[in-house]
């Protein structure tokens, strides 16, 4: 495997203090970030300062840590913006992450949709993506119809343009599995859907880490993410939309921030983002949050990418070579070149948990289970599979680690 030398990598893992700790006799070796990833030290600092220095509410008292902690949130809006290229401020809401954004969609389209509309869900979505828009069909009689996958656990592109032909309301995507990092082809079902008037909503949870995001080209009604996902806290996430999108809403979360008069007679709301941004937000962690994108930014974008990418096939080739491995998500069990951040596997038939309690006591942390996606691991026929997932800290050592430490669980179970 050979690594760009155009940055200085250790440099860029040494901002993470967890890294550096020990599990027993054993250093971390850490390959969950698709569950959460690690925080560098200026994201640690950022939230500490708040506390330390600024710990007011925002947009409410009229003194001066106040007035500041205000600045800072409202700029951390003017980050998110650029980041994924917002048209406007009033397009960023803040939320405490994916599964709250996609809830508020879901919950505030109550009133848009009605019965007998049909949902069409990406097959292998993250429960988060498919539970809230079953709780909107079941209140409106809407129907949820999933999306067909094919034995890679791809989205099947063929069903996919038939299941249109039946004038789908909304359609809710995943950028990026979850479970085994494969990536959609968005843009173009984005504008499969758009086509036929369909509403869409794309979880980029697992996508906006790892690739450029640009809301705009993408074209898409909602955009959601989280924070802890690139590097940021946990409890902030993003919903973005387009604004029609999403003065569609109904609030779900009323009362504080969100509300322009108030009396007994009758409430109005105010305007965006306030409106879908009741009660006092997660202050600190937007501070956080923006820290994080100040970290991503200040890094090198392209060569960073070259890296994960190169680590990811490296990653591949030695489970492959390492045998009685199956990979999920890539075409005929071998290498892909078509996935991102992760690797999902089963070491022959031994229990996902067991490879991944033996891979711990090695100091190895990675993902066991069905990875919050049941109907993907029912259509790939499997209970469950381990995942590890890397982040733009990881780097060859990890991989070799955790490589020498499944060839010990191998020996041990097989």
């Amino acid at each position: 495997m050979t690594t760009s030398n155009l940055f200085d990598h250790n440099a860029i893992r040494s901002q993470f203090p967890v890294l550096s700790q020990m599990l027993g006799d054993n250093p971390l070796c850490y390959l969950d970030t698709a569950a959460t990833s690690q925080k560098p030290q200026m994201v640690l600092d950022a939230m500490t300062a708040y506390y330390q220095f600024d710990n007011a509410n925002v947009h409410r008292a009229a003194h001066q840590l106040a007035a500041r902690a205000t600045i800072q949130y409202e700029k951390v809006r003017q980050q998110v913006q650029d980041f994924i290229n917002s048209p406007s401020l009033q397009q960023v809401i803040f939320t405490h992450g994916t599964t709250e954004s996609i809830n508020m969609v879901a919950h505030g389209l109550m009133d848009t949709l009605s019965k007998d509309d049909i949902i069409l869900v990406d097959g292998a979505a993250h429960h988060a993506n498919i539970v809230p828009w079953q709780a909107l069909a079941k209140r409106v009689g809407a129907k949820v119809v999933a999306i067909p996958l094919d034995a890679n656990g791809r989205i099947d592109q063929t069903a996919y343009d038939e299941l249109l032909l039946t004038q789908p309301k909304l359609v809710a995507l995943a950028h990026v599995s979850n479970a085994l990092g494969t990536v959609n082809p968005i843009n173009a079902m984005v504008a499969k859907a758009k086509a036929i008037g369909a509403l869409t909503l794309v979880d980029g949870a697992q996508a906006v880490a790892h690739l450029a995001v640009d809301v705009q080209t993408l074209d898409c009604d909602y955009y959601v993410f989280s924070g802890h996902k690139m590097y940021g806290p946990t409890g902030i996430g993003i919903l973005y939309g387009k604004l029609a999108a999403l003065n569609m809403l109904t609030p779900m979360l009323t009362g504080g921030e969100m509300i322009k008069t108030v009396s007994f007679d009758g409430t109005t709301y105010g305007e965006l983002p306030n409106r879908l941004e009741a009660g006092t937000p997660a202050i600190a962690e937007v501070m956080g949050f923006g820290a994080a994108i100040t970290f991503l930014n200040s890094l090198p974008q392209a060569q960073l990418r070259q890296h994960e990418q190169q680590l990811l096939r490296y990653l591949q080739q030695q489970l492959s070579q390492l045998g009685d491995i199956t990979l999920y998500g890539v075409d005929g069990g071998k290498e892909s070149h078509e996935n991102i951040g992760s690797v999902a596997f089963n070491l022959a038939n031994e229990h996902h948990q067991d490879v991944s309690i033996l891979l711990d006591q090695q100091g190895i942390a990675i993902r066991s289970g069905h990875h919050c996606a049941m109907p993907l691991m029912q259509s790939l026929q499997i209970k469950g599979c381990c995942r590890a997932s890397i982040g733009l800290y990881s780097n060859k050592q990890d991989i070799d680690r955790f490589i020498s430490a499944m060839a010990q669980v191998k020996s041990i179970l097989l």
